[in-house]
């Protein structure tokens, strides 16, 4: 499952501060020792591999002028278990140089044990098409263009809701056995299946992201109730090896732009739905409190939990919903 990564944004930049105060021992540090790690700069010629691009990285940056201002323009970062990669552009005057450039750059990371390395650099300073190729390229343009006149929805909007996250554990294997066309529809029918339940309990279906779903509730009560219904219907499906629900749920503030959500309680109910097992609901502590005074509920297994990419430990509850 694809997820913004706010560890990955951190690490990122940590990686560019190294380039912009000169510490190449942290530019160092944070490559990979893999043959297959790959260095690609703004200069013909500028690919290189392996080995050469860790003992090289510092005098490549060392023989780049002296940074005068740099401001970042947009920063980005996602992860898909042990992958992940971010993408960052900056504004950079160089001291002597007149005139500032913007710079394009992606970083590919992987998980070496417990420490995200770059595996993959990859940076670029924009030329206009019609210098490259005599014509300038415009049909993605024209689209963001055209999505950012269809009015007031595309404004960003915050408020409380509860992020409902789902997952099929088990899938890969049950995938495998079905095999491609029985699993392309039996996955179509388990999203038709939560979005219905979704809409439902007044929710909104945000996306689906591989065999996981995304869900936004305005009410608690409503998330919960979804949560136990989403459980008894795959719990009565009659197929071997048997799918697996995770569900975890978390409330809070959220930032809601283009039909999808972000913010910190997004992140959070990812990492919820991440520590359970098949067949649970987690819940935040924020969650539970929400419905305190339904009586309806029964949240057990209290445990203090430490989530990936979120400070200080956290109190989860495992609702209970079979009947």
């Amino acid at each position: 499952m694809i997820l913004p990564s706010p560890e990955l944004l951190a690490v990122s930049r940590r990686w560019y501060q190294g380039i912009f105060n000169g510490n190449t021992k942290i530019l160092r540090d944070y490559l990979s020792t893999v043959e297959e790690l790959r260095f690609i700069g703004t200069g013909e010629g500028e690919y290189w591999r392996g080995s050469a691009v860790r003992d090289g990285v510092g005098d490549f940056f060392e023989e780049i002028p002296v940074f005068d201002e740099v401001e970042e323009l947009e920063a980005e970062a996602y992860e898909n278990g042990e992958t992940g990669w971010s993408s960052f552009v900056h504004r950079i005057r160089f001291v002597g140089v007149a005139s500032e450039s913007v710079h394009r750059t992606t970083l590919i990371f992987a998980l070496d044990g417990a420490a995200w390395k770059i595996v993959h650099r990859h940076a670029s300073v924009p030329t206009p098409n019609i210098d490259i190729v005599g014509a300038e390229q415009m049909a993605i343009q024209r689209l963001v263009d055209a999505a950012r006149d269809e009015g007031p929805e595309l404004n960003q909007t915050e408020g409380l809701a509860s992020v409902l996250f789902t997952d099929l554990e088990g899938s890969t294997t049950l995938a495998a056995t079905l095999g491609d066309k029985r699993w392309s529809t039996l996955i179509d029918q388990h999203f038709q299946t939560v979005e219905g339940i979704v809409t439902a309990h007044r929710g909104q279906f945000v996306k689906s992201l591989g065999d996981g779903t995304l869900s936004s509730f305005q009410s608690a009560n409503e998330a919960l109730l979804a949560a136990i219904n989403m459980q008894e219907a795959v719990n009565l499906t009659d197929l071997e090896p048997r799918l697996g629900l995770r569900v975890g749920i978390h409330t809070g503030d959220v930032v809601l732009a283009r039909g999808d959500f972000f913010g910190t309680v997004v992140n959070k109910a990812a990492r919820i739905m991440s520590s359970a097992n098949a067949g649970e609901i987690l819940v935040s502590d924020e969650t539970r409190v929400m419905v305190s005074g339904n009586h309806e509920f029964n949240f057990v297994d209290a445990k203090s939990v430490t989530l990936k990419g979120l400070p200080e430990d956290h109190t989860i509850y495992r609702l209970e919903w079979t009947r």
